[in-house]
């Protein structure tokens, strides 16, 4: 089996040009996300250890301790690598990766609470859940998500969820028209 270079993944048109639909997107602002999460936990070590050291308390187990604290932090902060093609909507955390069908969807539910979540599930019984911010932020990435979801809403797939996605298409054109007008200094 021969692997694909860069080369043949870039002649097999993975990189739209102007003329085709855009068939990929990830999540942009997830690198600075990941950056701040990385931060926090290296502070949370840092400075505790920098504390310890200077008052002459620092031995083995507080550092490990330290240490243990801020990859805790860094892990429950780190946020998940969103991605979507024509057809799949993938999360990948740490430890695990969950994708969904997008044209294959049979349930979509936006869950209210401390952090809002938006829980997408397939017929093949595939469940992505992520925050609704995420495709907000990413209009490309909504995209993808809304003209496959279409594709069920068409074939009578989505029982629940269309009143979700329409909500959330508000949401995402009310923040690209507010981006668009920042950009152009009308505010």
């Amino acid at each position: 089996m021969r692997h694909r270079t860069r080369a043949d993944r870039d002649d097999a048109g993975t990189h739209p040009t102007h003329s085709e639909p855009v068939s990929r997107a990830a999540d942009v602002h997830w690198a600075g996300e990941a950056r701040g999460a990385f931060g926090y936990a290296l502070t949370l070590f840092g400075l505790p250890l920098l504390i310890d050291t200077f008052s002459g308390q620092l031995d083995l187990w507080r550092g490990l301790l330290w240490l243990c604290i801020g990859t805790l932090l860094g892990t429950v902060l780190m946020p998940p690598r969103v991605s979507a093609t024509t057809d799949r909507l993938v999360s990948r955390g740490l430890l695990r990766e969950h994708s969904v069908r997008t044209d294959r969807l049979v349930s979509v539910r936006c869950l209210d609470g401390v952090a809002r979540r938006l829980v997408l599930r397939d017929e093949f019984g595939g469940r992505v859940e992520i925050d609704p911010q995420v495709l907000t932020a990413n209009p490309p990435l909504w995209r993808l998500v809304d003209d496959a979801a279409r594709v069920s809403v068409e074939q009578g797939l989505l029982l629940c969820g269309e009143t979700a996605l329409r909500k959330l298409a508000r949401q995402v054109d009310a923040e690209l028209a507010r981006t668009i007008f920042r950009v152009s200094d009308f505010t």
